[in-house]
């Protein structure tokens, strides 16, 4: 018996859910990346970045290639750089909605109470 389809897509997120692995597609955005370039902008153990590149090609999102000594990195598909931009779009829209709200409850705090009243 197949999986729901809900069931498949919170695997989907719940595998994206880990920061270096977030990092790691957002590096890769812009084209085939090699371990060790990896590293330097990550600034996390070797180990820990084969554990989580690991987990993005067992997925299918990332791919790796060699070439001579270096491993490179690259996305599957541009759909993944696609959905990274609508999280930031989403996030966008999330953060100045609550900017909006912050400012609201500030220029409350600075205006004077209106006094409560009942109806009696």
């Amino acid at each position: 018996m197949q999986a729901p389809l809900y069931q498949v897509k919170a695997e989907f997120f719940r595998m994206l859910g880990h920061p270096v692995r977030i990092r790691v597609l957002e590096l890769l955005q812009h084209g085939p990346v090699s371990v060790r370039d990896l590293l330097a902008d990550i600034e996390i153990e070797p180990s820990s970045l084969s554990q989580q590149l690991a987990v993005l090609r067992r997925s299918g999102i990332v791919v790796s290639m060699r070439e001579g000594s270096t491993v490179r990195y690259a996305l599957a598909g541009g759909d993944v750089a696609e959905l990274l931009r609508a999280a930031r779009r989403i996030l966008t829209e999330l953060l100045t909605g609550q900017n909006e709200l912050l400012t609201a409850l500030q220029q409350a705090d600075d205006a004077p109470a209106e006094p409560l009243r009942t109806g009696r």
